[in-house]
């Protein structure tokens, strides 16, 4: 058996190397990133590896070489120069109140003013940062090093509530300001977050932040690429293949379709999500690991609150702008759903600069589709996964009455507050099922004008289904015959179903549905 220990949950570089845990060696990026510049913003979605990387460049400039020995930067550093280094975390606190951010701040200058001294002239937030910067480097004859961890952990909880987001803004931004006022005395920093806020935020100030976000460099600097793998878990591999009884290939295509295509720029290799991989290997088995870490309730709330139509996240269009920021005003919720790694680059129109986003894996589809269920359809969240389980019986049995019934009962006791986004809603509740029942069965799903189409595929059936909004079932199963959407598979073996569904607004529900076999 592989003697590896994975670090799930360790962030701590110096941890990582004194312990002997598994490390892949990212430190010639590091050493790239420290060489070539030195304002940077990253952001990547969460356990990322973003606080380690933070770690990693702690341990670096405090000089530990004998950390580092074996690794990349060992042949390329030659001084190991220890510098002042200001470390500021914001993920530890939740961010519900002013008084949160507040008491953060001052612990961990007090904690700075300890070791450099205080200035008791210097009463604000920034005042007393940017004294302890100047104070820092005249002690020590070095230039100051800042890590911020998590930046926009304030911004990101206090979605929602904009006088909230205001404060923080107005309390962080000359806050961050000070990086900018003391050039002279820093010698790196790097500030990184999940999410980037965008025009009238916390950075408009630091316009010499260069964000690397989506920089071909160091696309790979968190994460993990499918080179890193074989060069690092061969053995792990077969290990793996062996305990889920797969070949080595079935294996390796696994951990591609479940945790692989994060792409942070057009045209660059994949990345994996490394959270869900260092599980997988650690309990040598496949899981939803990432997406059972957080659960993205500020993503749903603005889901619905901007109306958004699900169908459109698999093949969601945007372009760079878009991409880099999030306006706290902003009535877009994809920035923030691509930011948080919901959604990545798939795809990119070089002629008119338009990204195409969808989901970059089936752990991140899955997950995110089974998460919206409850938000939408009359089902509470510990019912939420029988639910599924029940309908892909129904389906996969040929029971199509029960299906619908349960169907049905998904739709009950919506409150519309606007009549309008009643078609929208009932699209969104169907999408959600259909994609649901799709993981395990075979689905097609068309939409145009005013009715949905849809296929659905098992191993004994084959449902052809039409859906009216305000019509009658009779006519939805006449436009199946009429227009020979079952022609494809006529020829097929399987048993043909042709459902014609009526959706009622009056009673907001399926008023009925009719079945020609």
């Amino acid at each position: 058996m592989s003697n590896k220990i994975y670090p799930i949950g360790i962030q701590n570089f110096e941890k990582i190397r004194q312990d002997g845990y598994f490390y892949v060696d990212k430190t010639a990026l590091m050493y790239q990133m420290v060489k070539t510049g030195s304002y940077y913003f990253l952001s990547r979605p969460r356990r990322f590896g973003k606080s380690l990387l933070i770690s990693t460049l702690e341990a670096y400039f405090q000089g530990k070489k004998e950390l580092f020995t074996g690794l990349m930067v060992e042949k390329l550093e030659k001084d190991w120069i220890e510098h002042p280094i200001l470390h500021l975390d914001l993920n530890i606190e939740k961010y519900d109140a002013l008084e949160s951010l507040d008491n953060i701040l001052d612990k961990s200058l007090t904690a700075w003013e300890k070791l450099y001294g205080a200035e008791p002239s210097e009463r604000s937030f920034s005042l007393r940062f940017a004294g302890i910067i100047e104070r820092a480097c005249q002690k020590t004859g070095q230039r100051v090093v800042i890590l911020v961890d998590e930046y926009d952990k304030p911004m990101l909880q206090a979605i929602g509530n904009e006088d909230l987001q205001k404060q923080f803004r107005d309390t962080l931004k000359p806050f961050y300001g000070a990086l900018k006022t003391m050039d002279g005395c820093i010698k790196f920093a790097l500030l990184t977050g999940v999410t980037k806020f965008g025009k009238v935020s916390v950075f408009s100030d630091l316009n010499n932040l260069k964000d690397i976000s989506m920089d071909e460099r160091f696309v790979d600097i968190c994460g993990i690429t499918e080179k890193e793998i074989h060069d690092n878990l061969e053995e792990e591999l077969h290990q793996l293949a062996e305990k889920q009884k797969m070949s080595y290939e079935q294996v390796c295509a696994e951990l591609k379709e479940c945790y692989d295509g994060y792409h942070f720029m057009e045209h660059t290799i994949g990345i994996y999500n490394p959270f869900s991989l260092l599980n997988t290997f650690d309990k040598m088995k496949f899981g939803s690991y990432w997406f059972e870490t957080g659960t993205p309730t500020y993503l749903v709330n603005l889901l619905k609150k901007h109306h958004y139509d699900l169908e459109r996240m698999a093949h969601e269009e945007t372009d760079e702008q878009v991409l880099n920021s999030i306006d706290s005003e902003s009535s877009n919720p994809i920035p923030v759903i691509y930011q948080s790694g919901y959604l990545t680059i798939k795809g990119y129109d070089e002629e008119f600069g338009i990204y195409r986003l969808g989901f970059p894996n089936r752990e991140v589809e899955e997950g995110f589709v089974r998460f919206l269920l409850p938000y939408y359809a009359n089902v509470n969240k510990v019912e939420s996964p029988f639910e599924i389980q029940k309908f892909v019986r129904e389906v996969r049995s040929g029971d199509y009455n029960s299906f619908f019934r349960r169907l049905q009962s998904f739709f009950a006791d919506t409150g519309y507050d606007v009549i309008r986004e009643q078609e929208l809603h009932y699209e969104n509740v169907l999408f959600i099922v259909f994609k649901l029942v799709g993981f395990y069965t075979k689905v097609e799903y068309h939409t145009s004008e005013g009715r949905i189409d849809l296929v659905l595929q098992t191993d004994k059936f084959i449902y052809v289904m039409e859906f009216k909004l305000n019509g009658t079932a009779e006519e939805a199963l006449k436009q199946i015959n009429e227009k020979h959407y079952s022609l494809p598979f006529e020829a097929d073996n399987r048993k043909l179903f042709k459902v014609g569904v009526n959706f009622s607004s009056q009673t907001r529900n399926i008023e009925k549905w009719i079945v020609e076999e």
